[in-house]
């Protein structure tokens, strides 16, 4: 009995809406509008929170980055015409760290020698990185040709390299870059041959300059085996001024540590602090960096924004349930002299309260469903017109579904105790 009342009253409410397309269209509106600005925001806000969550975790959750920052007022050792500027991260840096930090599984050292490469008349500005054959699993990066630096290399200082898809593109435009030849070109060392063995695949960055593992552009830097590095460029780097030579020592240019279990990086990353400042005194000549920390902070960022944005866009799901309620008590006013009928025949006013209620409901039900499919179409539209990355999760479309049938519940309340509170005889006289 009930089933069959609670389906008679659906049928009515559809019956009312398919009777007044066009009332019930400007009626749905605001709901149409409201749920898909809230799909749309929200998944932009995942979009650009994934996508920086991204670059933090291609850095690794549990690594510790070290990175060896030139000082203002380096210690020098210095003639009239010329000064040796030592600084950053030493050998004897990365000795105490493997001797007395616990929980490290690796360390793993980089150091940049030049920033200049050509092929043939082609020429474009990389950065050359001396690296270990761990640091391509240290940072989570792929290959998508040839292959990457390996123990033979470093053993035998070859002189090989795995170049980024930037420098791939500039330089090899037109041909595969495996087997040739790119010429590494220094003031110092002159034109150093390397013969490219792997191409990286391509590396989100952020901003400009482009910023991705630990402020590093992948996409633009050209690896080469570190022991090949100290071979061929040494410890000092000469730089020209006007009128005079600048010497630089710096060992090594970042250091990635990698961390044996996640709750242990933010401990390790205190006893890195303190063990590197024990040999660098007040000379502020490294920044440690920690991805965890990063990751945390922006995550909660994430939940921030996302809860801010849901709430701005919620006024507009606001502005139609008030529309609603509009449409539904001029229909209480339209329909007094059949509310009067229906409770003649023996309807009770639980009967009225449902039926508009459900009216209700339907018209939000509906609208809620065509603003899933806008608030998905705007989304995509977002995507290949701005650019913009755009996520839209299950639970997006659940919470503004349910927000809609909420707020259509809420202000169908007072339109059906209207409707229920309607004396019998006083509708049934009504006729306007």
């Amino acid at each position: 009995m009930y089933v069959g009342l609670l389906l008679e009253t659906v049928r009515l409410g559809l019956r009312s809406i398919h009777l007044h397309r066009l009332r019930s269209f400007l009626t749905t509106l605001g709901i149409i509008c409201g749920v898909g600005a809230v799909i749309c925001m929200l998944s932009v806000s995942e979009g650009g929170a994934e996508a920086e969550m991204a670059l933090i975790r291609l850095l690794g959750t549990q690594n510790v980055i070290i990175r060896s920052v030139k000082p203002a007022d380096g210690g020098t050792v210095s003639s009239e015409r010329s000064r040796i500027l030592m600084y950053g991260l030493t050998r004897d840096d990365l000795a105490i760290m493997r001797e007395t930090v616990p929980h490290v599984q690796r360390i793993t050292p980089l150091r940049e020698v030049a920033y200049d490469t050509r092929y043939g008349a082609v020429t474009y500005p990389a950065t050359v990185v001396g690296a270990e054959p761990s640091f391509f699993q240290t940072v989570h990066v792929t290959l998508t040709r040839g292959r990457s630096l390996n123990a033979v290399d470093e053993a035998d200082q070859a002189q090989v390299c795995v170049i980024g898809d930037d420098v791939c593109r500039r330089l090899f435009a037109f041909e595969d870059p495996i087997g040739k030849a790119v010429v590494v070109s220094d003031w110092e060392r002159g034109l150093i041959p390397f013969e490219v063995v792997g191409v990286l695949g391509r590396v989100q960055t952020a901003g400009r300059p482009a910023k991705g593992a630990g402020d590093r552009d992948l996409n633009s830097d050209v690896y080469i085996p570190l022991a090949t590095s100290f071979a061929q460029y040494g410890d000092l780097r000469i730089r020209i001024g006007s009128g005079s030579r600048e010497y630089t020592r710096c060992t090594y240019s970042d250091c990635y540590v990698q961390v044996d279990e996640l709750e242990n990086v933010i401990p390790v990353s205190e006893m890195l602090r303190r063990v590197i400042s024990h040999g660098h005194g007040a000379k502020q000549d490294y920044v440690i960096k920690v991805p965890l920390e990063n990751l945390r902070l922006a995550e909660a960022e994430k939940w921030q924004r996302q809860v801010t944005l849901g709430c701005i866009a919620s006024i507009s799901l606001l502005v139609g349930g008030i529309g609603i309620m509009n449409i539904m008590l001029a229909t209480v006013t339209e329909r007094t002299h059949e509310i009067g009928i229906r409770r003649a025949r023996g309807a009770t006013r639980r009967h009225i309260t449902a039926q508009f209620r459900l009216a209700s409901l339907s018209l939000r039900s509906v609208g809620g469903l065509i603003g899933v499919a806008a608030g998905w179409a705007g989304a995509h539209v977002i995507t290949t017109s701005v650019g913009w990355p755009t996520v839209i999760h299950n639970w997006t479309i659940f919470v503004s579904l349910g927000l809609a049938l909420a707020v259509g519940l809420f202000f169908g309340i007072y339109p059906a105790a209207s409707a229920a509170r309607l004396d019998p005889i006083e509708a049934l006289r009504h006729t306007g």
